[in-house]
């Protein structure tokens, strides 16, 4: 076996969905490809529609209190009429992700007489590559996103000297700029803004260095003549990072130029390899698939959904990886709804952070994939939140704490987002957010970040103990609310999408309080106000089974009027949550799969990034068959020819959730228990993963053949108790001596000792 990294194809992008991406973390670029004409896409993280701003309507406060009055008393669409009228904020729709202005690079070449195109982005080393014959000369364009020099890097280049004749500007994004004009014999400077004097302005510069030959500007174009080879560099900077973008554009230009293609491509090999070999999977893959076109691959599952492909599954989870070191790193935003790479002034569903599910699924397999520290700008947003979360909270709900709606931008807006009804007021975004905090610390165990983001999960915690109320069965829930964008059939057959305490909202809030009381315990700073939490706790609606032995979705037993709907947001207490679970609560993860069942027998899983949901339920239920027929489902039905998930269209949870799924068949480590090999899909007889991480601290590094481990390790971070579970019976060993094994219901357990391995063999 050998490792899925290639992505390859005989023909330029057409589109944007044949395009393919690259990138440091701040800045993104898409490869076109294109023969005579390149076209490269651009993108920086920061570059969104305006400034901050506040959009909470100070006419709102309290007025929920009105609206679940109605809705307790059943007058729904009066309830939903008056939330349109009073709760929306002002105005509707916080700030949008916008691109960059494009690189073009014209060449003087005939495409008639080009043969043997080849276009490829290798993932083990993150750069792309052109290659064609044209009249006898071979060229060929190498591309680069580097993390350390903060360019692109473009070199092109023929194997006939002075063969290489271009032209490359800066132009496009629908006239967003405000100048663009050499400022060397050999840069160019694109300065532009969007958002007024308060808004975000930001600069390109692109800079030239040619080899033998030629070169010249020609008024906003560089160009060459007669070269062995050109290398272009791309730096682009804005005022959201430092007032003095437009120097520094020209200045990580010129360093990077200084230094030469060569050693900046040591350089990032240097930053990015190390980092994509921590995890490290291989599956039976067939050579002859192997030897196929990256989109004749995929087009062949398109054609025939039986035809499985584990290799592709391999490079999917691999490319996932990629996509999260290459979309965003420490000390950028965290990944938008299209990561970095995005072509639209006005993109679908803005680009914005959709936190209802998109934004979440995103940092899925950063934990689990050895990728912690990409996690990190998730939680410099959600501290950016906090002051506009709390003026939220008190000015709509006249409530302590903060929180967030459905949507939030790069400047933490917490307003309600649209005026859209399935979803515009929903109170628990910023909480969902906030579970991501001991989701780190689970896997990392690091005290000191516990330490620093505990006030954050607390204050969380404090906007429920105000939002929420007691019904009269003495129930505390949330209200007004709804289950995100599904339409539920009252018994009055009436239509409606708000309500008062959805499944969702109680199970969120459950684990909310949970990782609170949690935390306090592991820092040791617990106190009446977690006594508070733990009282609360039991006094949330239960998860509750319906008529068709599905989880119920809403307070009451209601029929969903698209029972085939892409949310599933009952069912977050099966994944990401572990409220339900096959060993320790197993009528409900039974009425789990009636859930998924009956969703999916209505037509469910028609998006990509909830397909890769339905992917870690299956996993979760332990059910091998239905992860592999959803992998190759997720592949055929929901894939882009350059493999970016689409909705449609382009949105890249998808990427990041299947790749989750991919490492919840391989290992889990919810419910305190290490199980190996959960969800093996037969087609993935044998196989190798290391680096997979795992809750409590542990790093595990597993073999397997004819669906059977045949060797596994793990190393622990730090002193904790490591439950193992796998389906037949084991010892563990450390330095050659076995280690005492105390047994339960859930697996074998051992004292694990820090920074120790422990070798699993099938007794």
């Amino acid at each position: 076996m050998s490792r899925e990294s290639l992505l390859i194809y005989d023909k330029a992008a057409q589109d944007f969905d044949h395009a393919l991406p690259i990138g440091n973390g701040r800045m993104g670029a898409m490869i076109y490809g294109g023969v005579k004409n390149e076209l490269i896409g651009l993108n920086e993280d920061s570059v969104w529609s305006g400034g901050k701003r506040n959009r909470t309507d100070p006419q709102a406060k309290n007025i929920y209190k009105r609206i679940r009055e109605l809705l307790s008393q059943g007058h729904v669409k009066e309830a939903e009429k008056l939330c349109v009228d009073r709760m929306m904020g002002i105005p509707s729709n916080c700030r949008h992700y916008m691109p960059l202005p494009d690189l073009h690079i014209e060449h003087d070449i005939d495409e008639a007489n080009v043969s043997d195109y080849r276009l490829s982005l290798d993932i083990s080393k993150a750069c792309a590559q052109v290659s064609f014959t044209c009249e006898g000369v071979r060229y060929r364009r190498e591309y680069f996103m580097s993390y350390p020099a903060a360019v692109l890097a473009v070199r092109i280049s023929s194997d006939k000297p002075g063969s290489v004749s271009l032209k490359a500007y800066i132009d496009g994004r629908d006239d967003y700029y405000d100048d663009n004009r050499p400022v060397a014999d050999d840069m160019i400077r694109l300065n532009g803004g969007c958002g007024g004097k308060d808004g975000i302005s930001f600069a390109c510069a692109l800079k030239m260095v040619a080899e033998e030959g030629a070169r010249c500007t020609e008024g906003i174009k560089l160009a060459a003549y007669g070269c062995d080879s050109v290398t272009l560099y791309l730096g682009a900077r804005t005022n959201f990072y430092t007032a003095s973008y437009m120097d520094e554009c020209v200045n990580d230009v010129a360093r990077a130029s200084a230094r030469g293609f060569d050693a900046l491509f040591s350089e990032h090999l240097e930053d990015y390899t190390p980092i994509y070999d921590r995890c490290r999977l291989e599956l039976p893959s067939n050579e002859g698939l192997r030897g196929l076109f990256t989109d004749e691959r995929i087009e062949r599952l398109k054609n025939d959904p039986s035809a499985y492909d584990t290799g592709l599954a391999e490079l999917y989870f691999n490319y996932g990886r990629y996509l999260m070191i290459s979309g965003s790193r420490p000390g950028t935003l965290p990944l938008n709804l299209q990561g970095i790479w995005n072509k639209d002034s006005w993109p679908a569903w803005g680009g914005r952070y959709t936190i209802n599910i998109n934004t979440e699924m995103n940092y899925w397999p950063a934990e689990v994939t050895a990728l912690p520290e990409f996690h990190l700008p998730l939680f410099v947003l959600l501290e950016r939140m906090r002051e506009d979360g709390r003026r939220a909270a008190r000015e709509m709900y006249g409530c302590r704490g903060f929180m967030a709606h459905h949507n939030t931008d790069l400047w933490g807006d917490c307003a309600p987002q649209d005026i859209w009804v399935p979803a515009t007021v929903w109170p628990m975004g910023a909480a969902w957010l906030c579970l991501h905090i001991m989701e780190h610390y689970r896997f990392t165990q690091d005290k000191d970040f516990l330490r620093r983001m505990y006030p954050t999960l607390t204050e969380s915690c404090i906007f429920f103990e105000d939002y929420m109320f007691e019904d009269e069965k003495g129930r505390l829930l949330t209200g007004p609310s709804l289950s995100p964008e599904n339409t539920y059939i009252s018994s009055t057959l009436e239509q409606g999408n708000m309500c008062n305490g959805p499944s969702m909202d109680s199970q969120i809030i459950r684990q909310l309080f949970t990782d609170a009381i949690d935390a306090a315990a592991i820092l040791g700073c617990a106190d009446d106000h977690t006594k508070k939490l733990a009282q609360m706790l039991t006094k949330l609606p239960p998860i509750r089974v319906g008529k068709y032995g599905q989880i119920m979705e809403w307070a009451e037993d209601y029929d969903e009027a698209e029972p085939g709907h892409r949310h599933i947001s009952q069912l977050f207490a099966l994944y990401p949550s572990d409220q339900i679970d096959i060993r320790k609560t197993p009528e409900l993860a039974k009425a789990a799969r009636a859930t998924l069942e009956r969703r999916l027998s209505h037509g469910g899983g028609h998006t990509g990034w909830s397909r890769a949901w339905i992917i870690n339920f299956w996993a979760r239920l332990g059910d091998a068959r239905k992860v592999s027929e959803n992998i190759t489902l997720l592949l055929s039905r929901s894939t882009n020819m350059n493999m970016l998930d689409s909705h449609p269209p382009f949105q890249i949870d998808g990427n990041f959730g299947g790749c989750a799924g991919i490492a919840e068949a391989l290992l889990q480590s919810h419910g305190k228990r290490l199980t190996l090999l959960p969800a093996l899909p037969d087609e993935w007889s044998s196989g190798y993963v290391s680096g997979l991480k795992a809750r409590g601290g542990f790093t595990v590094d597993m073999s397997w053949d004819n669906g059977l481990l045949t060797s596994a390790e793990v190393t622990a971070l730090s002193d904790n108790v490591c439950t193992i579970s796998y389906r037949l019976p084991f010892t563990v060993s450390m330095e050659g001596a076995d280690v005492a094994l105390t047994e339960s219901e859930y697996g074998c357990s051992f004292t694990a000792a820090a920074g120790k391995t422990y070798t699993i063999t099938l007794s």
